[in-house]
């Protein structure tokens, strides 16, 4: 993986602070250390005022309230920060739980929120950006979920060792010299142990499903690497990685094809949002990659060390040259100034390069993917990948595949933004969309009309009412459906099939405006036209106006006050004695 060793040992470097000169040095130590002589006996103290029993102490100079809070915000600022660098990193699962443990440290805390001003701005500030990422993934159909990923199988095989098979040796060396390469193959022990490992049954599963899926992609790899003037043979490096596979995730948090850790992507222009993670984009990342390989190569001078380096981090390398003297990858090796993982990412790539390049010998005969060529769209802005699906007849798992560096189920609100579609679907995709208001594109659907369904049946599987798909698609109350006719399903929230009726809502500790238009399933802008605000604050205890379809699903905050309540009411009516019993 792309400086994975690296990463690692950067957590355990400690920065030294700048050097002070001695009077400074003993400046500072008078100032902050404790007096080291003898404590003042009796007849040393001077005399107490006349009226000293009447003065006051000292105010402490640490307020333990102050202090208290000042903790209770480092710690939400610790979790706020990193569930902010998990969510950047596409860790989903683990940024939704650092954002519930910020709130809940604040709401737990015991403070009255809406009367500190530094906690009251922390809370809002945590909780409307938590809002706004929430917002558009959930009504996506996703939310705080994981990218899928699949195990990249470079964790699998890297620690491994394995015996040498003699017999493998003198076929292995009479291969590197007769087989066209453009990377040095040295055949000894090292590559001959991990020969011997891809011929078992676990190792030929790895090397064949890397064969087969390199098709797809080989094409625009040796063009990447021809463009970017590195050897053809760098295709391997991506073989041992993730065997081709771009959806590939390591222990370390590497992701995509080339295994790019995420500060190392971004060096490289690999953009990581809250919806893509370009790391996943095969051609992208193999541009970055075939980079990052050249800069290491002319930092080190010879491929050996550029793929160690690749692997664990120039910086891990270069220790280990200084500490020997020798920049040759296979003395590193056996003064084992490497780490382990590295020691076998060279032979590991070494012997996947022999066996690609004479796979018959090793009784290895796949059926190589075909390349799938695209055609490219601009959305312009955020669009649901099932409308996209629908729209030209595919499944949206189809579009995924097409799309790996898409973390959600619909693209970015981002101009930019590529879209790969099947071949030829791109103008019927641009005619068809062209039917639905844009800024409908991650909220509405199509449906293709099947024998014998009838609007009602329809509008009851999509949760709206017959009369809101015959108004979007111009029908008559009781228009016959003609097999295959493609409808525009308008969005709605699941209780539209009832009357829209007014609810008021007091706001309760923990509430936010975006919050509360989101549980309620009513637009931001209508919130606030009912209730006549110009922003979108709002306090504690204020009652708002909300025209909705039905009650709104509870959030974590009003579960408990929901439960508060109750328990509240059980009190008052056990005091009161009011239980009925008709």
């Amino acid at each position: 993986m792309a400086a994975g060793c690296e990463d690692a040992a950067k957590k355990s470097v400690h920065a030294q602070p700048p050097a002070t000169s001695s009077r400074q040095a003993g400046e500072t130590s008078a100032a902050i250390a404790p007096s080291r002589k003898s404590p003042p006996t009796k007849a040393d103290l001077p005399a107490l005022p006349l009226h000293a029993a009447n003065i006051r102490p000292a105010p402490m100079l640490i307020d333990p309230i102050r202090d208290a809070k000042g903790e209770l915000v480092a710690q939400v600022e610790q979790k706020f920060s990193s569930g902010q660098q998990n969510y950047k990193a596409g860790h989903l699962e683990a940024a939704r739980k650092d954002f519930d443990d910020a709130v809940d440290a604040l709401l737990e805390s015991g403070y009255d929120l809406d009367n500190d001003p530094r906690l009251s701005e922390l809370f809002h500030r945590v909780v409307d950006t938590v809002y706004t990422y929430e917002l558009q993934a959930f009504r996506a159909g996703d939310g705080f979920q994981e990218a899928p990923a699949v195990p990249a199988p470079i964790d699998e095989v890297a620690e491994m060792t394995f015996p040498v098979d003699p017999r493998l040796k003198e076929r292995a060396e009479q291969a590197a010299k007769n087989i066209s390469h453009d990377l040095p193959l040295t055949v000894n022990d090292e590559v001959l142990s991990f020969l011997n490992f891809f011929r078992t049954p676990r190792g030929r599963a790895i090397v064949e499903a890397g064969l087969r899926r390199q098709g797809r992609y080989h094409e625009m790899i040796s063009r990447v690497l021809h463009e970017e003037g590195v050897p053809q043979d760098l295709i391997y490096l991506a073989q041992a990685e993730s065997a081709f596979q771009p959806l590939a995730l390591s222990r370390a948090g590497a992701r995509g094809m080339w295994q790019f850790v995420a500060y190392r992507g971004t060096q490289y222009g690999l953009r990581r949002t809250w919806w893509i993670d370009e790391r996943q984009d095969p051609e992208k990342a193999t541009r970055a990659a075939a980079q990052h390989l050249r800069d290491l190569y002319g930092l080190f001078g010879d491929w050996y060390l550029a793929m160690a380096a690749y692997n664990c981090g120039p910086g891990n390398v270069q220790k280990g040259i200084e500490r020997t003297g020798y920049a040759d990858f296979w003395e590193l090796y056996r003064r084992n100034v490497l780490p382990k993982e590295t020691k076998n990412y060279v032979p590991i790539i070494l012997a996947l390069t022999l066996i690609a390049k004479d796979a018959a010998h090793y009784g290895i005969d796949v059926d190589p993917e075909t390349p799938v060529t695209t055609d490219v769209v601009k959305p312009g802005r955020a669009i649901d990948l099932r409308l996209v699906a629908e729209t030209i007849d595919v499944d949206a798992e189809t579009l995924r595949s097409l799309n790996p560096s898409l973390l959600r189920l619909a693209t970015p609100d981002d101009p930019v933004f590529e879209l790969h579609l099947p071949a030829g679907t791109a103008d019927r995709f641009s005619a068809e969309i062209a039917d639905i208001p844009a800024d409908k594109w991650v909220s509405w659907r199509r449906h293709r009309v099947e024998a014998g369904e009838t609007l009602t049946a329809i509008a009851k599987k999509y949760h709206v009412t017959p009369a809101a798909i015959g108004e979007a698609n111009s029908l008559q109350p009781r228009a016959a459906l003609e097999p295959g006719e493609k409808l525009i399903i308008p969005a709605a929230s699941p209780q539209a099939e009832t009357k829209r009726h007014l609810v008021s809502y007091r706001v309760r500790k923990g509430d936010t405006f975006l919050g509360i238009a989101d549980r309620f399933s009513v637009e931001s802008d209508d919130l606030k036209k009912w209730n006549r605000l110009k922003t979108n604050h709002v306090n504690r205890g204020m009652v708002l106006r909300i025209y909705t379809f039905g009650s709104a699903p509870e959030s974590k905050t009003a579960a408990r006050s929901r439960g508060a309540a109750k328990k509240g009411t059980r009190v008052a009516q056990s005091a009161s004695g009011s239980g009925n019993k008709n």
